[in-house]
């Protein structure tokens, strides 16, 4: 109840009194507009402008016959056979990669979590690849190491087999006759250190009483792993896995580089570009980019997800 006689403040001034909140509010969120405005002109507006054009029946050499096809070329996604092998690559190439640089990447970050000397130029030669252009690490891999001629594999497979006596060892063409682990083992390669940063950092936050007093109760090392590390790095493994396959789902530079998309290695990335430049299907390719956008937002979510609940869970231990 209020006093006798006290006056309760008109709307007028309740609303006036907000209004500094309101302005200041507004002082803050104003100098992030321009790059709101930049980011959506920049990826909004063509997708939604790719999305208008999966609607149509397009291609570039007969403009005068473009109708409007529905969603008939989401259907020619799922039923063409260079698309859905594409797919099926896609999905082998992305699970292979992510599968193996994880794996690695727990390895060499299980050895940089232990001191030893020169541990920090052992991790700065170790994330050198990662900081590679994709098309320049390819192009390594190309000349550098996979050329029959001159590559670094050839010249240690000849070394290798002259110690058998073989004098005239015989120069596999790694691309030709390996090529989707050719290109796998490049994507390997570059992303691994990817994976061994978020391990390792996941390793390094660690509670070190919870690990101490395991070693105290004579834990051995692998049931250390196995109970304590292990169940840990969930979040964190989840984490590499996610984001390495939005990444790499998306990879178009190897492919592009190492076989051009030959000899059963076209993604779907690298079918999609094949279907606008060469092809000239807009409609048909703008379909196809759709599909891949939505599927890289479900994965995204996930993501965020697991994003959000390791902040929540530093948080909490904080």
């Amino acid at each position: 109840m209020s006093p006798a006689g006290a006056s309760r403040p008109s709307p007028q001034r309740r609303a006036g009194r907000g209004t500094p909140g309101r302005a200041r509010a507004w002082a803050t969120r104003a100098p992030l507009l321009p790059a709101l405005v930049f980011l959506v002109a920049v990826t909004q507006l063509p997708f939604v402008a790719t999305l208008v054009i999966s609607l149509f029946d397009w291609n570039s050499l007969a403009p005068d016959e473009r109708s409007f096809a529905g969603l008939g070329n989401y259907g020619s996604v799922f039923t063409d056979a260079s698309l859905r092998d594409s797919v099926v690559t896609t999905v082998l190439l992305t699970a292979t990669v992510v599968i193996v640089s994880v794996v690695l990447g727990l390895l060499l970050a299980l050895l940089l979590d232990r001191k030893f000397r020169g541990r920090g130029f052992v991790r700065t030669l170790l994330i050198t690849p990662f900081l590679l252009v994709p098309v320049s690490a390819a192009l390594l891999w190309k000349h550098a190491l996979y050329n029959p001629e001159y590559g670094l594999l050839n010249g240690g497979w000849a070394w290798f087999t002259g110690l058998f006596g073989d004098s005239a060892p015989g120069q596999p063409d790694w691309i030709s006759d390996m090529p989707l682990m050719a290109v796998e083992a490049s994507l390997v390669w570059q992303w691994t250190p990817f994976m061994m940063l978020i391990l390792l950092a996941g390793l390094q936050s660690r509670p070190a009483e919870m690990m101490e007093a395991a070693r105290l109760d004579g834990a051995t090392a692998w049931q250390m792993f196995r109970y304590l590390t292990l169940p840990h790095l969930r979040r964190y493994l989840e984490l590499g896995i996610l984001l390495g396959s939005i990444y790499i789902v998306q990879n178009f530079d190897a492919v592009f580089t190492l076989t051009s998309g030959g000899l059963g290695t076209a993604n779907l990335p690298y079918t999609i570009y094949q279907t606008f430049y060469q092809a000239h299907e807009y409609g048909l390719a703008s379909a196809a980019g759709v599909v891949v956008v939505i599927g890289t937002i479900v994965i995204a979510t996930f993501a965020l997800r697991v994003v959000s609940s390791l902040f929540s869970e530093e948080a909490s231990r904080a």
